[in-house]
């Protein structure tokens, strides 16, 4: 098994963050650094990363967090702010997130010990889906949306296509928007409305594929089964 693939199946990392240990020089094969990528596990092989020895998961699993915002999306921070995990403290299996949402941004962040899923998940050719809410004091014009269906040029990057939906307004007057991307680069919902010069008040994620986050309250997490794995790898566009 190949190196990076190995480390994922450990339950560390995704293969992609189990590619970066390696070639980062954090990877020991029986006492030796390895930075060959396709350097194939054996039997017996002693595998450490960062100094722990690793191996292989049997049980897999799968949580799905409704993160606040506030948050980080991280094991540890050095400045001390709060990460999800000291929302799973109950949760003894060793996670890692699949993905990420920023600080301010709330709602489905999905955590595994599963490597592969988090590859599969996470690589660009899947397109996996994902539908955010966003808050505005104002409403997107028609000719915004039509922006942000075909691509928005935000400066570093122009956005892929999207599918957006006015939902309306609360009673406050406030609006909201559904947008629903494939890739999700760094910040780009909150790069698209700053182009347009208009404030988000709130970014949420409710949906991952077909599996909505319903009502699972801000904070608390649920573990998931093959039917709601069967919706999250179900893109929607």
């Amino acid at each position: 098994m190949r190196i990076n693939k190995y480390i994922a199946s450990c339950g560390l990392a995704s293969r992609r963050r189990a590619e970066e240990y390696v070639l980062s020089k954090q990877v020991l094969v029986n006492g030796l650094v390895v930075t060959d990528l396709s350097y194939q596990v054996q039997d017996g092989d002693v595998v450490s990363v960062c100094g722990k020895n690793i191996s292989l998961v049997e049980d897999k699993e799968y949580y799905l967090l409704n993160k606040p915002q506030g948050y980080l999306c991280t094991a540890h921070d050095d400045r001390g702010r709060k990460t999800i995990f000291d929302l799973m403290k109950n949760v003894k299996t060793r996670l890692f997130p699949v993905g990420r949402l920023d600080y301010n941004t709330q709602g489905m962040i999905l955590l595994t010990n599963d490597g592969e899923f988090a590859n599969y998940m996470m690589h660009p050719k899947n397109e996996m889906t994902k539908t955010y809410r966003i808050k505005t004091k104002h409403p997107l014009t028609e000719k915004q949306i039509s922006m942000i269906e075909h691509g928005v040029d935000v400066g570093e990057f122009v956005t892929g296509q999207a599918a957006v939906t006015n939902v309306g307004q609360d009673d406050s007057g406030k609006y909201y928007t559904l947008i629903t991307i494939h890739e999700g680069k760094n910040r780009e919902i909150r790069r698209i409305f700053e182009k347009f010069g208009l404030q988000i008040l709130e970014l949420t994620r409710v949906k991952i594929g077909s599996y909505e986050l319903g009502d699972l309250p801000i904070g608390k997490y649920k573990k998931l089964n093959k039917n709601d794995l069967d919706k999250i790898m179900k893109p929607m566009i």
